[in-house]
């Protein structure tokens, strides 16, 4: 246990340090205006500026509006996704007539990326936060219906055959066989899906509004204020990464004959 513990800690002491050295080598680019012909730093600000940006925004009263608006349109497009992808992802999965209905348009749509759909979106919605919404939606649908179906497709058939010898009906092997099988992948999906409707966020707030993470660091491009562009990237990652976590975590509660134990604990 000692030992864990001391492998905890030392792991730990590691992502420290390559985070202070990532930070430390940023700064020297920044001060010194590093120039690699490609790429230059003469304009982007430090971390230091940075970190004095993220103090003045989390004093500004508009604070928890943008936290608050940005984390409502991720997570209502994000909430349709899921039971969208998984319903859609199951029946595909299960029915090969499903999957010759369902599965070419989805094809045909899946590669559109979401900034390719502002113009549509706000043609098709009654108000631009419907609009917003569905672009975080289209970010996260594609990668848990994909994971869903990878997951129903890779369920080992004797357990299906077995549970239909057995007098199984069909509504039991889809709650018993099936969905047990598939939560692993499934729960991947929804990770992943997570991770692109932040993706989407920015996409999506550029339509129009007063408020969200992406509405200011858009709007603090079109003002130069370079070091809050950095404020809202920052903070949109770390929303993100703190979500994807929080849904790994109740995945591997739900999992736990397929999570690993480092994860469980």
């Amino acid at each position: 246990m000692a030992q864990s513990s001391e492998a905890t800690y030392g792991r730990w002491i590691v992502r420290a340090i390559s985070v202070a050295v990532c930070l430390v080598a940023w700064q020297a680019a920044s001060v010194f205006h590093i120039n690699l012909g490609i790429i230059t730093f003469a304009n982007v600000p430090p971390p230091t500026d940075v970190f004095a940006a993220a103090i003045e925004f989390a004093r500004s009263p508009k604070v928890f509006a943008h936290v608050t608006t940005s984390l409502m349109r991720v997570f209502s497009g994000y909430a349709i996704a899921a039971v969208i992808g998984i319903g859609i992802g199951l029946a595909i999965g299960r029915s090969r007539r499903a999957s010759d209905l369902l599965s070419p348009p989805l094809e045909l749509l899946r590669p559109i990326p979401a900034v390719a759909w502002i113009p549509l979106a706000v043609l098709m919605f009654p108000s631009s936060e419907l609009s917003m919404i569905y672009i975080t939606f289209l970010g996260a649908v594609f990668p848990i219906l994909l994971n869903t179906v990878h997951g129903v497709e890779n369920v080992d058939p004797r357990l299906v055959a077995s549970a239909r010898s057995l007098g199984g009906t069909r509504n039991a092997i889809l709650r018993e066989v099936i969905l047990p099988g598939a939560a692993p992948s499934i729960v991947t999906g929804l990770a992943v899906g997570m991770g692109t409707s932040w993706f989407c966020l920015i996409t999506a707030e550029m339509i129009s509004g007063q408020f969200g993470i992406g509405y200011f660091t858009w709007e603090s491009y079109t003002l130069q204020n370079y070091a809050d562009i950095v404020v809202g990237m920052v903070l949109i990652g770390v929303l993100g990464m703190g979500s994807s976590y929080l849904l790994r975590r109740i995945g591997a509660a739900l999992t736990p004959w397929h999570t690993p134990e480092e994860l469980r604990r």
